[in-house]
């Protein structure tokens, strides 16, 4: 029965993981007040000030819990916890649309910071033990553009049907994040029975002082957060800023942000630009491509040229992001994945906290110092990925016996 089970991770028992958890990631990605979540929160009573406390104690909050729930998601499987997590998701959305004060909004994202650690880390395993080796990298780039998908979806049906009217776009996502938790149910384990053991605390510092003993692999975790940071940052945060530099009227950044989104879509193709390329080209030549980019952002004051950097940005942040999750996937080598990617997850996470503030302070000073330091740091990110380049190898980093 083991055996039967152990070859069933690439095989056709578990092939009904891959659809089921695209739509699960399709429709958590189907936020329907998300082209106006602040003013959303602004029309129930919050300040901008109180906004960002309750997002930076949810971040905290996240980077506490990550940790734990590896720990509880190596004990009791990866079905469970991606049953709970997306359960707890569902309630947090359903909070949120009800919220009218402070308390009520803190509490919806102690929910909201509880299911995205839960979810950190097991979602991709399942992706991972549910897909052959060779599909591995296309199917985490699909089901990011299943999500991306869902969010296109859902910001097109609020400027269609929608509008000004919040609580009907907070109705619909808790309608779209309970047709995710009913999915969840019909997922099958992936983890083996024999490998479901206690795990306890002494497993956690075990792994975590393993990770340590890497240098080289330390050094790409916080390259590849300092990618993700800056590509987050600009492409989120300051290009608002750059359109309003650059004179370009509010009324359009509503359709540039869906094109900004939509080219995430391209995630779809990440294998094949990394099978035609190779994957170190495209890990590290993303990085110093986004890097010119920041220096594009930093000198123009064109508006085109503008949205032509934060679209590049995008689409190459979409095709690096599956190879990243693909490269930290083949170095568990370990029974324990969940716990062990939740390490490497706590990693980045320190380390994209630290750039964020980072970018925000320089860009209180200036914005085109942020971009400025966007740049050095993805050129430090691309030189930091070339010298880790044998994790790129699949045969230097065979796959793990996870029994």
């Amino acid at each position: 029965m083991n055996k039967r089970l152990k070859g069933a991770s690439t095989g056709a028992r578990l092939s009904r993981n891959i659809p089921l958890m695209y739509a699960v990631t399709f429709f958590q990605g189907m936020v329907f007040y998300a082209p106006v979540a602040s003013l959303y929160r602004q029309a129930r009573g919050l300040s901008l000030g109180q906004i960002a406390l309750i997002e930076s104690i949810s971040f905290l909050l996240t980077l506490a819990l990550e940790l734990p729930w590896g720990l509880i998601a190596d004990r009791i499987g990866y079905r469970r916890t991606m049953i709970f997590s997306c359960g707890i998701f569902f309630v947090s959305k359903a909070v949120f649309w009800q919220a009218r004060s402070f308390g009520v909004f803190l509490l919806e994202r102690v929910f909201l910071s509880a299911a995205i650690a839960g979810l950190s880390g097991v979602t991709d395993s399942i992706l991972y033990l549910s897909a052959s080796p060779e599909n591995s990298q296309k199917v985490l780039g699909r089901c990011s553009a299943f999500g991306t998908a869902g969010l296109l979806i859902s910001a097109g049906a609020f400027s269609l049907f929608i509008g000004d009217n919040y609580a009907l776009a907070g109705l619909a996502t808790v309608v779209s994040y309970g047709i995710a938790a009913l999915l969840a149910l019909a997922i099958r384990e992936v983890r083996l029975p024999e490998a479901a053991r206690r795990t306890q605390i002494k497993d956690f510092w075990r792994l975590f002082l393993s990770t340590l003993k890497s240098p080289r692999f330390l050094l790409l975790l916080v390259a590849a957060a300092l990618f993700n940071e800056t590509n987050q940052s600009v492409t989120v945060w300051l290009n608002q800023n750059q359109y309003l530099r650059c004179n370009i009227p509010v009324q359009a950044m509503g359709l540039i942000y869906l094109a900004v989104s939509g080219i995430s879509l391209i995630s779809a193709f990440s294998q094949q630009v990394s099978d035609k390329i190779g994957s170190l080209t495209l890990g590290a030549g993303a990085a110093f491509l986004s890097g010119v980019m920041c220096l594009l952002l930093a000198w123009t004051r064109s508006g085109v040229l503008s949205v032509l950097a934060i679209v590049v940005m995008s689409a190459v942040s979409a095709l690096a992001g599956p190879l990243y999750t693909l490269v930290f996937n083949r170095q568990v080598r370990t029974a324990d994945r969940a716990t062990q990617l939740s390490i490497f997850s706590v990693i980045m996470d320190v380390t994209s906290a630290g750039t964020s503030l980072a970018y925000g302070k320089m860009a209180d000073c200036s914005l085109s110092g942020a971009f400025l330091l966007g740049a050095g740091l993805c050129a430090l990110s691309g030189a930091a990925i070339l010298a880790s380049r044998k994790y790129f190898t699949p045969e230097a980093s065979p796959e793990p016996d996870v029994c």
